[in-house]
């Protein structure tokens, strides 16, 4: 009985407009949203992860490294890209400067020949290894190379952390 009351209230006429109406709204709605995903694209603002630091022949070591072997820390790239190029004897590579603990900006103090992290005191030598403070670990370092021009290259969407300092890519050799 109430099947038979269902079957008269749904006519075939009235099943088919409701399935026209439905695909004529569903397609409406997919076009709406097409076309404001088209007005409002995703993409991603964000700074190129590469930059040229300069010649190497810019960085020449100084008359007497520190005793990890680091002749200069150079922090022009800190504020804009995060990086400290450091110059060793026969190395450039350049250091992350985030702490390892929290992420932090460690500062680099040239009198001491030391980062140190201004939230919870870690402390990284001049080549970035850690030695104090809560740090798990040694700094990362990006990726350098030298482009066609000559000039060093910083590419940070490649990152190496500690296990990876020797491996090619992390250093130039000088």
């Amino acid at each position: 009985m109430t099947e038979h009351s269902l079957n008269s209230n749904v006519t075939r006429r009235g099943f088919l407009r409701i399935i026209g109406w439905g695909s004529f709204f569903v397609t409406l709605g997919i076009l709406i949203g097409g076309t404001m995903r088209f007005l409002f694209p995703r993409v991603l603002f964000e700074r190129p992860s590469t930059f040229k630091a300069g010649f190497p022949h810019e960085f020449d070591r100084k008359d007497r490294a520190d005793e990890n072997g680091v002749f200069e820390v150079y922090e022009k790239w800190k504020d804009e890209h995060s990086a400290c190029l450091v110059r060793e004897k026969n190395r450039i590579y350049a250091v992350h400067v985030k702490c390892t603990h929290l992420g932090c900006t460690p500062n680099w103090f040239a009198d001491d020949r030391i980062f140190k992290c201004p939230c919870h005191g870690s402390q990284f030598h001049s080549n970035g290894v850690n030695f104090a403070g809560p740090a798990p670990r040694p700094l990362d370092r990006f990726g350098i190379s030298i482009a066609d021009d000559g000039m060093i290259v910083v590419d940070k969407s490649r990152v190496y952390t500690s296990k990876d300092f020797d491996k090619r890519g992390a250093y130039l050799n000088v």
